[in-house]
């Protein structure tokens, strides 16, 4: 159950804060100056990382940071803790009792005391992407790191914009064929764009996409090689509480071959299509 990144404070996250001088006229009602952090509930419906269409509401701890040399998202679901459809296993049921995102990048130009911004591109960062599930046995666990190089891109418009590209190691797959191995690549784009105040909350408009290929899962019956998931997500942002609507639309999600259907599945596959969250969280 790969996630996708939710919440409205992501934005603070990529674009550095929305609005500098209320952060900083509102940084005591925080537990940290800077290291930013909430609780979330969400509910999906029809994502399409497995095989099968999956509805799920769940717990979420979700913390971003920019300090320094370090530029950091991250987050931890507790799946199926409200409920979800009769595929979806989770935190009661004998599924997944916990699954996590980590998306650490280290400046390149804070650690070497240098400048190496060349063009539009102001900064360059180890990127790193890696990604946990826990799973109820060794069959339902994923692990899987993605490392490369990160930059910030100066747009020249009211918008934030960060392009990483990574190469894949893939530890446990959920059993695949591809685990224990160097195994294929991702670029990701994430852009973050302010729009106006409504209703005393700053709305915004953030969209990331990963583009994944290489995999030698594309060997595989039922599977391919490459996938994409890109994300578009309106955020609605007060102080405290935060509120989001996210559109996600899949192409191969979960590198699953829309149309087959294997042997032990009673329907074919639909790995192309749109899955849906909403979100509401509290900021402490």
């Amino acid at each position: 159950m790969k996630k996708i990144i939710l919440a409205a404070g992501a934005a603070i996250a990529l674009s550095g804060s929305f609005s500098a001088s209320a952060e900083e006229t509102n940084r005591s009602e925080y537990l940290s100056d800077w290291w930013q952090q909430s609780i979330n509930v969400v509910g999906s419906y029809h994502t399409r990382f497995g095989p099968q269409l999956r509805n799920d509401t769940y717990l979420e701890y979700e913390a971003f940071a920019r300090k320094d040399w370090l530029d950091f998202y991250g987050y931890i679901d507790a799946p199926v803790f409200f409920g979800g459809n009769s595929d979806a296993k989770g935190i009661w049921n004998k599924g997944s009792p916990l699954f996590m995102e980590i998306e650490p990048r280290f400046s390149i130009d804070k650690l070497t005391n240098s400048n190496l911004s060349v063009g539009p591109f102001k900064e360059f960062f180890i990127a790193n992407d890696y990604i946990y599930d826990m799973g109820h046995n060794e069959s339902s666990r994923q692990s899987t790191w993605y490392m490369g190089l990160g930059t910030d891109v100066d747009t020249g418009l009211p918008m934030s914009l960060a392009l990483n590209v990574y190469a894949k190691y893939q530890w446990q797959n959920y059993g695949a064929a591809n685990q224990n191995e160097w195994d294929g690549y991702r670029f990701k784009v994430k852009y973050f764009v302010p729009i106006t105040q409504v209703l005393g909350g700053d709305l915004a408009y953030i969209g990331f996409t990963n583009f994944d290929w290489g995999s030698d899962l594309g060997d595989q019956p039922d599977r391919t090689s490459n996938s994409i998931a890109s994300s578009h997500i309106l955020a609605l942002n007060y102080n405290h509480l935060h509120y989001s609507f996210v559109a996600r639309y899949f192409h191969n999600g979960g590198q699953w071959k829309n149309g087959s259907r294997p042997v032990w599945m009673d329907d074919k596959i639909q790995s192309n299509g749109f899955g849906y969250y909403l979100v509401v969280g509290y900021n402490f």
